[in-house]
């Protein structure tokens, strides 16, 4: 795990949203949601002052994780040809060893219907379901808690 650079998280992020199936998100949710990486400013702040940590193979990033600020996950993405390989586990546990190195005790995020299930797996707990719009289509997404 190493460092990032902002447009291969960019591009990561794209690619993990736009290959994700269509049985759990729509064709319009995941166009919407995958404009968030390209839109100017959206993420900026978080990949500019977060502490990101990258998953790669012999060749690419293949998934990226960011922590901003220190007692928030805010991103957590992986390409779809590396999906169900560790990476993102391996990825969220060294966000939670250096939350705590930080002296955070108490980590928050916001999961989606793919992400949940990984994070509830490491311990986290869904503190409620939420709804929002993205580029005006509809989402439902979850907070989620952990005690370090």
């Amino acid at each position: 795990m190493l460092l990032f650079d902002q447009p291969i998280a960019r591009e990561v992020y794209v690619d993990a949203v736009l290959n994700l199936p269509e049985k759990i998100y729509s064709k319009a949710q995941l166009d919407a949601w995958a404009t968030v990486a390209l839109l100017p400013g959206v993420l900026d702040t978080t990949l500019q002052k977060g502490f990101g940590l990258v998953s790669c193979s012999e060749t690419a990033i293949e998934a990226f994780a960011v922590l901003y600020p220190a007692d928030r996950v805010a991103l957590l993405y992986c390409r779809a040809r590396s999906h169900r390989q560790g990476r993102g586990k391996q990825l969220l546990q060294a966000l939670e060893e250096e939350a705590i190195k930080q002296g955070v005790r108490q980590l928050r995020t916001e999961a989606s219907y793919i992400s949940q299930p990984l994070f509830e797996s490491l311990g986290w707990v869904t503190e409620q379901k939420e709804h929002l719009l993205i580029a005006g289509i509809a989402f439902e997404r979850f907070r989620m808690g952990k005690t370090l």
